[in-house]
């Protein structure tokens, strides 16, 4: 896949101010239900107040630009996720809930953003390749999780960590979207949403028992 990785620049400030602008004004153009595909360079640099030459010497094209918006979204839900311990102190399932509450709340603020990466995915190798690498990276920590709780005796030796950290890692993220998307998009169903997520990694895979 290649690299979105470029020289940094002599202007550090001043480009990430200028980088900050075109992300922010095609986040509001996205938000205003304008398709991805239909959003022409254009229209995003008008939006920021910039040239359109200047578009092209901060990101390569519409696809560096999408896979940007992306990350800053995958970062935070993912790094969120990352955060939970099942061993840690107190009551790690409703730690883990609470989690998920955040984290549909991160997907719920970057639904378009979410929506845009589905439609560019389904022609655009790049993009379909740069968010399930970020995919791929939750599941192999996931897995290393629950290999740890097999070794402690906590999540027994017969679960697959690898199957079962592929089913709540890629099977959740598709969830999320759907859940926040057009169609679905009740925020009244978040918190019940986040409890079944939380419920499913908990009994479901890790197996730990119902003790109410």
């Amino acid at each position: 896949m290649p690299s979105i990785t470029r020289r940094r620049p002599r202007n550090p400030d001043g480009r990430a101010a200028v980088e900050a602008r075109v992300l922010a004004a095609t986040e509001r153009l996205l938000q205003e239900g304008i398709r991805f595909t239909d959003l022409g360079v254009q229209r995003i640099a008008t939006e920021a107040g910039v040239a359109r030459s200047t578009f092209y010497t901060h990101f390569r094209d519409k696809s560096e630009l999408l896979m940007r918006l992306a990350g800053t979204m995958r970062e935070s839900s993912f790094g969120r996720t990352g955060e939970w311990n099942p061993a840690g102190p107190g009551d790690p399932l409703a730690a883990l809930t609470e989690i998920f509450a955040d984290v549909i709340r991160i997907y719920r603020t970057y639904a378009p953003v979410l929506a845009a990466v589905s439609e560019v995915a389904a022609y655009d190798e790049v993009v379909r390749e740069y968010w399930a690498a970020g995919l791929e990276q939750f599941v192999a920590r996931t897995v290393q999780v629950l290999r740890a709780e097999q070794q402690a005796g906590r999540t027994p030796a017969g679960i697959d960590p690898v199957t079962a950290s592929r089913l709540i890692v890629i099977g959740g993220d598709r969830f999320l979207a759907d859940h926040v998307s057009a169609t679905s998009a009740d925020p009244d169903t978040d918190a019940s949403a986040a409890r079944e997520l939380a419920a499913t990694w908990w009994y479901g895979v890790y197996r730990r028992p119902d003790n109410a």
